[in-house]
């Protein structure tokens, strides 16, 4: 239920059970999009779109992986044309998956394309706009005449796909948001969402509907605030469109993953999303696997019973917006954890051998037996989980140990050693640690005597677990009614993984996926000021990477370099995987810097907006090199182009020697 504060801010059917959002059906080719049909899955080709056979022997590899809808850079008419070739081959050879052309500042382009293939996907930010950076100022007026002129150039493309059957998408790109928009309404989701219903509207006023929406950004937390302001604007004008969901340029490798698994599974968990792309710098088969395990999730979810008991009970607090981040307010205890420290990361060892400290190097603590030492991480752990077991060498000073409640009470030295116990422990328990006492429960248990029992102090933190189906609402519920309780006690997000899958890799995968999908919609919401994943069938080392993966997926710890890496296309114009692996390399030591590598000038100055630095395609051979926004130095030869990033980086005082 939902209280009457809080009805401005529906964005979904429901917070409190799964319910995938209702949209209308678009047809794209043979593919049905949107309504009751299934999550699509689709990528996006890497190769030179003039190279036929290159673009038709790409498409197969991608389409034998599973994927339902192949998108094709068309950066000029020529390329445009080429695309009837692409759907000629592709035919001939029994494939007949639907083709998306993907148009950037080209109007005539886009006509081309529409002529030829299945669906048109423009960017409103720059099909009717120039991008100078400039800030612009207009009156009403003026901004009206605006609208008009967009019309003029944007209403052919729409009567061709009206005339012609195809389907477009309306993606907007929270990097290359025009200069009308963001001196209008400012670099917001607002602005990302207005600059896409300008064009919803002139496609209604023109009565075509086979359109699809996206709002993607390489920040997961912009991405989800946009999604849902766009949804919410588009129920309070009577629209439903099928929405494809993407985080852009989210990286290679397990940042990649992880940051698209928060920004969709986020959207995905309420019920939002009808086809996704995961965005990564690898080739473009190795997204649909990545994807498949994100929507299948909600094929499953959808057959089975997700309500959250005591579901009237739940309000959304009056204080929570879904369009913009606010950190719950939680009491900090000892400065260690809650208020304004960064969310804690714990980590079960009880399984491992506790006579050995070099089992703590997977932890983030190397340890030296000659200097009889420990060496500490920026991925270090901050609680060890003990269970029942006693190590039988010493921690290090700032790793605080976790025991259950009986073992803890038979400690003899209890330093850096805390309890953890069941509530009903809690409740009746005479003994407790003067410093930290960590208690596990459910929400169900606020509604019971032991928790009415229990004594509110400032040594108190709540471990949350959860066993709903829709685990990630329940403990979003839990919030709302600490909320509403006035509790402030910090809250550890506990979520527990286990799968019948044989291969480990899959294990590895869903595990990864589903803990960024549910810890990570929490932690883009402002909750929790801890993570625990359990998921005993994972390595360490994996478990606690995934764990600070995800907290600098959604801007809550960051541990390490973040790169914001396009996924390549036929506007290239250097091997990506090579110089992303190159930079990452000299890099990765710089702690809290963002770096973008674009493929093109097409895309990269928007596309990497919120990186402090940019390595971007200029030319053949020739990178363009950015501080922010501003280009530094101009079409500086490949062969020095990261040693000039690094000297830009030095001469900013931010640069440090590699150890």
């Amino acid at each position: 239920m939902q209280n009457k504060e809080s009805l401005n801010q529906v964005y979904c059917n429901s917070i409190v059970q799964y319910s995938r959002f209702k949209t209308v059906e678009v047809k794209i080719g043979n593919v049905l999009l949107g309504a009751d049909h299934p999550i699509r899955l689709q990528s996006m080709t890497t190769v030179d779109t003039m190279d036929t056979e290159g673009s038709v022997t790409q498409s197969i590899r991608m389409i034998d992986a599973g994927c339902e809808l192949v998108r094709i850079t068309a950066p000029s008419i020529k390329e445009a044309k080429n695309l009837a070739n692409i759907r000629k081959v592709l035919d001939a050879k029994g494939y007949t998956t639907p083709l998306v052309a993907d148009i950037h500042f080209t109007p005539n382009a886009a006509e081309e394309a529409a002529k030829h293939i299945e669906k048109v996907r423009v960017n409103p930010g720059n099909y009717a706009d120039k991008k100078k950076f400039e800030e612009i100022n207009y009156t009403p007026e003026a901004y009206k005449k605006e609208l008009e002129r967009i019309k003029s150039k944007f209403a052919p493309l729409v009567q061709l796909c009206k005339e012609n059957g195809r389907a477009m998408r309306i993606g907007t790109n929270h990097g290359s948001l025009s200069d009308r928009i963001m001196s209008w309404y400012g670099d917001t989701p607002k602005g990302m969402v207005e600059s896409a219903m300008e064009f919803i509207r002139i496609c209604r006023e023109l009565d075509y509907h086979q359109l699809v929406v996206s709002m993607k950004s390489s920040n997961p937390q912009v991405m989800v605030q946009a999604y849902r302001l766009l949804v919410h604007t588009m129920m309070q004008e009577g629209m439903n469109y099928p929405l494809h969901l993407g985080v852009t340029e989210a990286g290679d490798g397990e940042d990649g993953r992880i940051k698209s698994a928060v920004g969709i599974g986020t959207l995905l968990e309420d019920g939002l999303g009808d086809t996704i792309r995961v965005s990564l710098t690898e080739e473009p088969e190795f997204e649909i696997p990545v994807a498949r395990v994100l929507a299948q999730r909600y094929e499953e979810r959808g057959k089975q019973q997700s309500l959250i008991r005591e579901a009237n009970d739940v309000e959304i607090p009056s204080i929570f917006s879904p369009f913009e981040y606010q950190k719950r307010e939680s009491a900090e205890l000892n400065t260690f954890i809650g208020g304004h420290q960064v969310p804690r990361v714990i980590l079960d060892i009880s399984r491992q051998n506790l006579k050995d400290p070099f089992v703590l190097a997977d932890a983030g603590y190397v340890y030296s037996a000659v200097l009889d030492k420990y060496n500490m991480g920026d991925q270090s752990i901050d609680f060890a989980y003990m269970g029942n077991q006693l190590p039988s060498f010493s921690f290090p000073g700032n790793l605080k140990q976790l025991y259950d409640y009986s073992t803890w009470l038979s400690l003899t030295e209890t330093y850096n050693c805390h309890p953890l116990f069941t509530l009903q422990e809690y409740a009746d328990a005479e003994g407790r640690d003067p410093s930290l006492n960590l208690v596990q429960l459910k929400r169900t248990d606020l509604y019971t005597d032991a928790f009415a029992n229990i004594p509110f102090d400032d040594t108190l933190v709540f471990v949350l677990e959860t066993d709903e189906v829709h685990g990630m609402a329940d403990q979003r519920a839990f919030f709302f009614k600490l909320t509403e309780m006035g509790v402030n006690t910090p809250v550890i997000l506990k979520r527990s993984y286990h799968f019948e899958d044989a291969h480990q890799e899959i294990i590895d995968l869903k595990t990864q996926l589903y803990a960024a999908t549910d810890l990570g919609a929490l932690l883009l919401d402002g909750f929790g000021d801890g993570v625990w994943i359990d998921a005993p069938q994972i390595s360490l080392k994996f478990n606690v990477s995934t764990a600070f993966g995800i907290l600098q997926a959604t801007r809550s710890r960051i541990s390490k370099t973040e790169y914001i890496s396009c996924p390549s296309c036929g506007r290239t114009l250097f091997d990506l995987q090579e110089t992303t692996q190159m930079i990452r390399s000299k890099t990765d030591h710089l702690k809290g810097i963002k770096i973008g590598i674009m493929g093109c000038i097409v895309n990269g100055p928007g596309e990497m907006a919120d990186a402090d630095y940019g390595y971007v395609g200029a030319g053949p051979d020739k990178i363009t090199l950015y501080r922010g926004k501003e280009v530094v130095k101009k079409n500086v030869p490949s062969a020095d182009a990261l040693n000039e990033l690094i000297e830009i980086i030095r001469t900013d005082g931010v640069w440090i020697e590699k150890e």
